[in-house]
């Protein structure tokens, strides 16, 4: 071979040499990263080339999928009463991608999981198509229902949270206003994108599509004070629910020349805890934070989950008690006004952990993972969170929520034939208060069997007149209503 040809020989030899790494490093290298580029076209063709698999409720799909033409996107997702679920199932957009369960689980939804291959290559070899695996969740239709119902019919905005105490089961999660995920589901630069737009924040100032249920802190107001009873008696401060604490009326915050209010002519001079909890004494429970101490508050309210964020799996934000606080921002916050923030879960969780006799169990809403054919890929076993109150402690508190409820101010929640235990709360917000206040209700139910459901319903009504806004008045029917949808539907 005479020099020229050689050097050719040599360059064509590199050149396929690189070529060849070129795909090796495409192809086992930079797969993952091209697969999930959001510019890469093929994903999103393939995502939506076959029916997604389904999200299921009580053993119903609350999803579908729907044939498309003038597109390559084959399929496209449907969702039955789409506003009232899409606090759990998020969306699935051709245009807009995908977020909460449709997003999470979008492997198992798609098939692309990696759990699905063996499914997947059974189903090639016999010719059927590809299809989606489903996500079971814990949901509660009645219960789902009766809380979207009844913040549709309060008008304001609201969210509510519902969990099976014993278990951590998300029993209920509703949010208004809503938004359907169906109407922008598909890719047209018309209805889906006109449809998208008209609910972002910036055009809509009621943010439909914010889950107020799981990601918006409001300040808790008086609901608070279970877990500043807690606090109480988990630290030795009281005892049980019937001696008197040491609490003077008027009582001035320390360090300050402030005197801190009750709503009201009230019996809360050295009130009992469990007088205390029923009337909402602003002092009693101030001066018992004051007492306390910031340390020991933080404490107590990082066991029931404050201050941590919680996945679901989908995102919760983090609730708020704050530390390096003075005695009397540490009583204003054990009242659950300054800067104490709480989700409606976190709130349910307060509750949940009093009615499971002082075991919080870590909420989640995915009971399994399922292949097409409705094998089980995966089962979420419940689990230990933190242990806030002793069960003796829990007992006393129980019995404090339930004398709330039967001769109390929340007498709303009232269920004949069943026990049951709340704390109201109406928390001021805005500045210098100027705003209306939220209303508050946490709850739970207890029959025969133990206790089914706890609830957290929290109301933001700027229509409402002022003076007739009450966690009793407006929150505790809608709680009501959530658990006696659990209690019918387990007889």
């Amino acid at each position: 071979m005479n020099k020229p040809l050689r050097r050719i020989a040599i360059f064509c030899g590199l050149l396929v040499l690189a070529l060849l790494v070129r795909d090796n490093w495409i192809q086992y290298v930079q797969a993952d990263e091209l697969r999930s580029d959001k510019n890469n076209r093929r994903v999103t063709i393939e995502r939506y080339g076959t029916p997604r698999g389904n999200i299921i409720v009580d053993g119903k799909a609350i999803t579908g999928s729907k044939e498309t033409s003038g597109t390559d996107f084959k399929f496209k997702r449907t969702y039955t009463n789409g506003p009232m679920w899409a606090p759990v199932t998020g969306y699935a957009s051709q245009a807009f991608g995908a977020n909460q369960l449709e997003s999470i689980e979008d492997g198992i939804l798609t098939g692309n999981d990696d759990r699905l291959f063996f499914r997947n290559t059974l189903d090639m070899l016999t010719g059927k198509e590809k299809e989606g695996g489903n996500v079971v969740t814990t949901l509660n239709a009645a219960a789902q229902k009766a809380a979207f119902e009844g913040l549709k019919a309060q008008g304001g905005k609201g969210a509510v949270a519902a969990i099976e105490p014993s278990t951590g089961k998300i029993l209920a999660l509703a949010s208004y206003p809503s938004y359907d995920p169906s109407s922008f589901a598909g890719n047209s630069t018309t209805t889906d994108t006109d449809a998208w737009q008209k609910l972002q924040k910036k055009v809509n100032p009621d943010d439909p599509m914010l889950n107020r249920a799981l990601r918006e802190v409001y300040p808790p107001g008086s609901t608070f004070k279970v877990v500043t009873a807690a606090a109480a008696l988990e630290n030795g401060l009281y005892t049980d629910a019937d001696g008197k604490t040491k609490t003077p009326l008027p009582w001035t915050m320390p360090g300050t020349t402030t005197v801190l209010k009750n709503e009201g002519n009230i019996p809360c001079k050295n009130a009992t805890l469990r007088v205390a909890l029923q009337y909402s004494c602003n002092t009693v429970f101030g001066k018992i934070g004051s007492d306390l101490g910031n340390d020991k508050m933080l404490e107590e309210a990082k066991k029931f989950g404050f201050t941590e964020e919680l996945y679901t799996p989908t995102r919760t934000s983090a609730s708020v008690f704050s530390d390096d606080m003075n005695p009397s921002e540490t009583a204003l916050s054990s009242i659950g006004q300054f800067n104490t923030a709480a989700t409606p879960l976190q709130m349910a969780m307060v509750a949940s952990a009093v009615a499971n006799n002082g075991t919080l169990m870590k909420p989640y809403m995915v009971d399994e993972l399922q292949t097409n054919n409705l094998d089980a890929l995966e089962r979420t076993t419940p689990e230990e969170m933190s242990k806030p109150l002793s069960a003796e402690n829990a007992q006393i508190l129980q019995s404090m929520m339930e004398t709330v409820v039967g001769d109390g101010t929340g007498k709303n929640a009232q269920i004949d034939g069943v026990k049951v235990g709340g704390k109201t709360g109406t928390a001021q917000h805005g500045v210098d208060n100027s705003e209306n206040p939220y209303a508050w209700f946490i709850s739970y139910a207890k029959t025969d069997n133990g206790s089914p459901v706890a609830v957290a319903v929290v109301i933001e009504d700027d229509n409402a007149v002022r003076d007739d806004i009450s966690g009793g008045g407006l929150a505790a029917p809608i709680a009501k209503s959530v658990m006696e949808a659990v209690i019918n539907s387990k007889k």
